[in-house]
């Protein structure tokens, strides 16, 4: 296909708008929809998404985010940012206003890296509300955006992250008296000494019965085994099951109140003690007994 103009041609811009018509046409788009880029409010933009991720399985998953389930999230990229968007290949074709295709850009850009496009989406949905009051035209609307908390951490975060719980569990252990935690404790696997030699074979099932002797057994004797081992154990599990249950019926132990001697004994070592204070006491009973005599 070739582009020329005539006699009639007035807007030399026409030829960049008929090239784009082409390379429209070339992406997949429908003839009737590729005519509307000759328009002067109308633009393109053919974003390549096809070398921004290796893992041909993750870009097919990322790129199917787009268009979503039914097409419903390409439906609303659309009707936010009033584009026409087609996903082809490996490239994404989008026509609409220059601010529209700004927005559609950064969507396609941010889903190939792994941020959804919702996200995006309820920040659109969000500006289109904040337009229509006019107090807050000149007014910044990074209050009302949503920010979002980045979960994904470099490799450097993550163990200084890890290094700063281990202190804290540290100290708290050095609070309560036990030893701390070392690198190289539960957490983390010990390093291995290198040996040369394979290790030791794994006996066969035919030698573990050869060496206790069922493999000589005939097919009844190992059947009544079998049954004698598997009624073992369920007599043993049930134990355990009646000693846990006979747990709820142990009466907890009781303190017995005390009698009147040992009352007696305890007042008599307290007054053994504290004789100072006792006679204080008596004196003060004294002093009240006479005053109300009076």
């Amino acid at each position: 296909m070739s582009v020329r103009t005539t006699r009639k041609t007035f807007d030399p811009y026409i030829i960049l708008k008929a090239r784009d018509m082409i390379k429209l046409l070339a992406r997949g788009v429908a003839a009737g929809q590729a005519v509307k880029i000759l328009d002067d409010g109308v633009a393109c933009d053919i974003v390549k998404i096809g070398n921004l991720v290796r893992n041909k399985e993750r870009f097919v998953k990322r790129r199917q985010r787009i268009i979503g389930p039914d097409g419903s999230t390409l439906k609303a990229i659309e009707l936010l940012t009033q584009c026409y968007v087609l996903v082809q290949g490996s490239t994404v074709s989008v026509m609409g206003p220059y601010k529209g295709l700004k927005e559609v850009r950064r969507i396609i850009l941010d889903c190939m890296k792994n941020i959804h496009p919702i996200y995006r989406i309820k920040e659109l949905m969000i500006k289109r509300e904040l337009a229509k009051d006019p107090q807050l035209v000149n007014e910044s609307w990074d209050r009302f955006l949503p920010k979002f908390r980045r979960h994904h951490l470099k490799t450097s975060e993550k163990t200084e992250r890890k290094n700063d719980r281990l202190k804290d569990k540290n100290e708290a252990r050095k609070a309560a008296g036990l030893e701390p935690i070392g690198p190289g404790s539960k957490g983390q696997q010990t390093k291995k000494v290198y040996t040369p030699f394979p290790p030791p074979q794994m006996p066969r099932k035919v030698d573990m019965q050869l060496e206790s002797g069922e493999y000589f057994l005939n097919s009844n004797e190992k059947q009544e085994r079998e049954a004698r081992r598997r009624k073992q154990k369920q007599d043993q599990v049930t134990e355990e099951r009646q000693a846990k249950r006979a747990e709820a019926f142990v009466a907890p132990v009781e303190e017995a109140a005390p009698t009147v001697e040992e009352k007696r004994k305890r007042r008599r070592d307290k007054e053994s003690d504290n004789p100072s204070e006792e006679s204080a006491h008596k004196t003060k009973r004294k002093k009240k007994r006479f005053e109300d005599t009076n």
